[in-house]
């Protein structure tokens, strides 16, 4: 069945949530576990699913994520595979952007007139998960549905915040709510493994993954042309007019990744010693670009809980739970905890160093303390520089910096001084 399946991988709007790391990128392209983007997760899902038809739609910043995909993604000539970029244009059906996720694939969908499809696969660019979407087809297949949720179940202080589905016996979605209130709450609650009601996660979220049936999309695109969104609007119309509309329970991890609390978290818990996501799979590899580095140097560094990638020269001192990106360039003295540090697109050459100017070199300085803090690619940091995030600082747009919950960012490509404190 899956030979039969279309992948379409949403890219998300401005990303506003995502700020400022989404300022000179779309949010798919945003780096993430030192080494890849977001969009790697979604594509190797599908990939090791053995689903080689995708499409990335993007409307915004997206020249990095395309010259990423194009450099990643290359398939033989015969195996049929591809992982296209489709970015919102001007039809003479439609002259404006995508206006949600239904709209997105509506003004899409004709690009995929070419291919022998019968089902279509709708994901997101911005969660971090591992999911055999074969199993999920299995189900849509088994229940002879017209669409299939992918659901998760929740507590109820988390129901607040999602699309909640409400089951019969038979795993069919009966009805449906947009974050509920926690008032309304007892009347959504559904059946559960053992397992999750303990926890109590009795309540069954959307994930924002969906399988359509070719001929439901199209015919639910065409009695509803003015629905922009598949949770708000095609998916409780769906269900609304008593189509098969079936859900499949998913019961591993799975986060959204759409503020800079939740991208913060999800990255520096993969540096735990047994993180909820497993890198290190012999079965579910998450691809992404070969870059042919040499392996990272290390010297007199104390690490504990610490993500490394490739191509690093490190001589800090200490790095405590963080997230070293490719690359990454960090002095001596120089202390880093609870951070991510995203890397550089170069190395620094002999030219970098022997200019005399007061900018510093590409990555960390010497003797610097930086804490609670995400630093975006190529930015310089002087040396004796102290960075400390906490709730102590006010949200907000800084000479060189930004906070966002208490996170400190340096924005890609900045420049912060020798001596600067924050």
């Amino acid at each position: 069945m899956e030979e039969s399946t279309i992948a379409i991988i949403l890219g998300g709007g401005r990303g506003t949530r995502l700020d400022p790391l989404t300022r000179h990128r779309s949010k798919p392209a945003v780096p993430i576990a030192g080494k890849y983007r977001l969009v790697d997760i979604p594509i190797s899902n599908c990939l090791n699913s053995r689903i080689r038809k995708i499409f990335v739609l993007t409307q915004f910043n997206s020249a990095s994520l395309n010259r990423h995909i194009k450099n990643t993604y290359n398939f033989d000539i015969f195996s049929h595979g591809f992982v296209d970029i489709l970015a919102a244009e001007q039809t003479p059906k439609s002259q404006n952007w995508f206006q949600g996720t239904a709209d997105a694939v509506r003004q899409s969908i004709h690009h995929m007139s070419n291919y022998d499809y019968s089902h279509v696969l709708i994901l997101s660019g911005d969660q971090l998960y591992q999911m055999d979407y074969r199993k999920l087809l299995e189900v849509h297949a088994k229940d002879d549905a017209d669409l299939t949720v992918a659901t998760i179940p929740v507590t109820a202080s988390e129901a607040t915040d999602f699309g909640i589905m409400k089951t019969n016996e038979d795993g069919r979605i009966e009805s449906f709510v947009e974050k509920p209130s926690a008032n309304e709450l007892d009347k959504w609650s559904s059946e559960t493994s053992p397992e999750m009601q303990e926890k109590g996660k009795i309540f069954l979220a959307s994930m924002g993954i969906y399988v359509f049936s070719k001929k439901m999309m199209l015919r639910l695109f065409k009695e509803n042309p003015d629905a922009t969104d598949f949770g708000k609007e095609i998916i409780p119309k769906a269900i609304e007019e008593g189509s098969r509309v079936s859900s499949y329970s998913f019961n591993g991890y799975w986060t959204d990744i759409g503020t800079i609390s939740s991208f913060y978290e999800a990255n520096l818990d993969l540096a735990e010693t047994l993180p909820e996501f497993n890198l290190y799979d012999n079965e579910n590899v998450i691809f992404t670009r070969a870059r042919y580095l040499p392996a990272s140097k290390l010297t007199g560094t104390n690490l504990e809980r610490v993500l490394v990638a490739e191509g690093c020269i490190i001589e800090a001192s200490r790095i405590e739970r963080s997230v070293i990106g490719i690359r990454s360039r960090i002095g001596k003295g120089t202390t880093i905890e609870s951070s991510i540090v995203m890397g550089n697109d170069h190395f620094a050459t002999d030219d970098d160093f022997s200019k005399q100017d007061d900018k510093p070199l590409m990555g960390i300085g010497q003797r610097c303390f930086i804490s609670r803090a995400i630093i975006d690619k190529n930015a310089r940091i002087g040396n004796d520089v102290k960075i400390t995030g906490g709730s102590h600082l006010e949200d907000g747009e800084y000479d060189c910096h930004s906070v966002v919950d208490g996170i400190v960012i340096i924005q890609k490509g900045a420049v912060i001084p020798d001596g600067y404190s924050i």
